[in-house]
């Protein structure tokens, strides 16, 4: 264990101080327009843009790692993204603020991209499980500790951003210091949106959804919560309980994930996700302490929703095509994690707050109605199935190049760039 996590400390190091400038972000903008009384819309539009900008920053990310190295790549997206940061510090505008955040959010995947193809570069074949996990767990480890870090800041002044630039900034010092050798870059495997439709349907609207939600959560959360009546400090904890209890909840999950029907499991899991934000509609006032248990029982149904989809995935489509699954099921969540936020915003500001669990609701219905074991014929089963859970907390915070990193893909097998055969069809 401490062998995996000494041997890529300064990457690791990285990738906790992005996701905690990115967790302190999306929390503070929350609690930040609410306290000045910008519409819950706007709240939505600046979290989507981020999104938008992870989803199309892939491939510009690629093609600048391509032109000028990794470290370069590196160092100029962090630079970028810390210069949006301060940006918002300085111009109290919505539009510039949207515009800033899809800049972030480009620079910030093209970051992910290097660290993962580091990490993929120099992992054995027999750690790659391993080190896939530590590296999922020092990324929920950061999203908490921003999410808690809002906490020092009671005033929601501009000092907050000050301390995300810091954040960014200091990810380049691991970077730039490490002795390791340079990765290879990686070809980007084409967006076969039609064959993978056919092939896996249901796991393709499992992560549509599943996007949809968490991009929402990322968004408006915080929100809910101070018109729940939370003060910031109380939201924040809010927040991060969801995500800590769906971070630990990744384990369990795959326990169960390779025990039991994994699309009965998915469907299981909205029935029970439906059934927790059902109470939290608005209907009801519920004392902190209860809010906080509901928020933790929420966060485990919602982020063990994107690995439960992922396996699903991967259990009917053969090993020599999953680099190609995986291209699609990230764009595909991508999508929905910048339609979320939209339509979230939209809906919390023409009725009331609690429309954002209404609205989580009507996804897990969605997902209960279209997700159903029975429709699962096993023509397409690959011959590794059941394949292993591996844990990922769904938060598109990463890039297609931790594909590679995925124990249950083989890039040596891989022929995603090749035409499917008309047998495949």
């Amino acid at each position: 264990m401490f062998k995996s996590v000494a041997s890529f400390f300064s990457l690791f190091i990285a990738t906790l101080l992005l996701q905690l400038g990115a967790g302190l972000f999306n929390t503070y903008v929350g609690l930040h327009f609410t306290a000045n009384s910008v519409s819950e819309i706007w709240v939505g539009a600046v979290i989507a843009a981020y999104y938008l900008g992870l989803v199309f920053g892939a491939r510009i990310g690629h093609q600048l790692i391509i032109r000028v190295g990794h470290i370069r790549a590196f160092v100029a997206s962090a630079a970028i993204v810390t210069v949006t940061v301060l940006i918002q510090s300085l111009v109290d505008n919505s539009w510039v603020w949207l515009a800033c955040r899809f800049v972030a959010g480009v620079a910030m995947v093209t970051q992910f991209m290097v660290i993962e193809s580091w990490l993929n570069e120099q992992t054995e074949n027999r750690r790659r499980g391993r080190v896939f996990s530590y590296y999922m767990v020092f990324s929920g480890l950061g999203t908490v500790a921003g999410q808690l870090s809002i906490t020092l800041f009671p005033s929601l002044n501009y000092e907050p951003l000050v301390f995300v630039a810091m954040s960014t900034a200091l990810c380049l010092v691991p970077v730039a210091l490490t002795g390791r050798t340079h990765p290879a870059v990686q070809l980007p495997a084409p967006i076969m949106i039609k064959y993978y439709l056919a092939r896996v349907p249901m796991s393709l609207l499992a992560f549509f959804v599943t996007g949809n939600i968490n991009g929402a959560f990322y968004a408006l959360a915080a929100v809910y919560a101070v018109k729940a009546g939370l003060s910031s400090d109380q939201a924040a904890v809010y927040l991060a309980a969801a995500v800590a209890a769906g971070l630990a909840a990744q384990w369990p999950m795959g326990w169960l994930a390779d025990r039991f029907n994994r699309a009965g499991l998915i469907r299981a899991n909205a029935f029970l996700l439906l059934l927790v934000t059902i109470p939290l509609w608005g209907w009801w006032q519920f004392p902190y302490w209860a809010l906080l248990l509901f928020s933790g029982a929420y966060g485990i149904l919602q982020f063990t929703m994107y690995p439960l989809g992922a396996a699903f995935a991967n259990d009917n489509v053969e090993p020599e095509r999953r680099v190609g699954l995986s291209a699609v099921l990230l764009m595909t969540y991508g999508v929905g994690a910048c339609i979320g936020p939209m339509v979230v915003g939209t809906l919390m500001r023409s009725v009331s707050s609690g429309m954002f669990y209404v609205f989580v609701s009507a996804c897990a219905v969605v997902m209960i109605v279209f997700i159903h074991p029975g429709k699962v014929t096993g023509a397409n089963r690959s011959e590794d199935a059941p394949t292993s859970f591996v844990p990922m907390p769904g938060s598109l915070q990463g890039s297609p190049a931790a594909v590679v990193l995925d124990p249950r893909v083989d890039v040596s097998r891989d022929v995603s760039r090749d035409p499917p055969q008309e047998t495949e069809l």
